[in-house]
């Protein structure tokens, strides 16, 4: 996704009920920490902490655990998020996300929830799989390092980053040039 459409998506998600608060702070978290949907849905209350602006990651992909920082602003949205949670029917459980109607929220209702805010964000061929690629490439065009966004995303191969940031290698490199400005004597 391109930075137009990620704020895009963030803005689909504005409002003050609880489902508004729930997905930004969800497209939030994905989109800076590259988070898997498995290990977003599976997040419980113990998992979050605020206060150090951290979310623990208990087993992600191939049983490693790990500590994901998040920003202010995502710690913000999620904070809002937890305070309209409190008047839902399942608000004394341990599961970070609730449904609409009292439900659970799981993997098929984030798939539904983030396709529908990627239509009206109009974003084509969405898939929640994309926010951990675009906080990879994003991470990288900032200038993040490849061991850090290893360790973010809770990657153990460096072919992963290759996967992940193909898309995006070639103006990045563009970018990297014009920056380093080697032509300037």
């Amino acid at each position: 996704m391109t930075e137009d459409q990620a704020r895009a998506l963030v803005k689909a998600c504005k409002g003050r009920d609880l489902r508004d608060r729930r997905d930004e702070a969800i497209v939030r978290l994905m989109l800076e920490s590259g988070m898997r949907a498995g290990e977003v849905v599976s997040l419980r209350m113990p998992d979050l902490d605020l206060a150090s602006l951290t979310i623990l990651i208990r087993r992600g992909k191939g049983g490693k655990g790990r500590a994901v920082p998040i920003s202010a602003q995502t710690g913000t949205a999620i904070d809002r998020y937890l305070r309209a949670r409190r008047g839902h029917r399942l608000a004394g459980t341990e599961a970070v996300w609730l449904g609409e109607n009292g439900q659970a929220f799981g993997y098929n209702a984030l798939y539904k929830t983030l396709g529908w805010r990627a239509e009206v964000a109009g974003i084509a061929k969405f898939h929640p799989h994309m926010l951990r690629h675009t906080a990879a490439s994003r991470w990288l065009s900032r200038g993040g390092s490849e061991g850090g966004l290893m360790a973010v995303a809770g990657w153990s191969s460096r072919s992963m980053i290759d996967r992940y940031v193909a898309d995006t290698a070639s103006t990045r490199a563009a970018e990297e040039a014009r920056r380093l400005g080697l032509g300037d004597f």
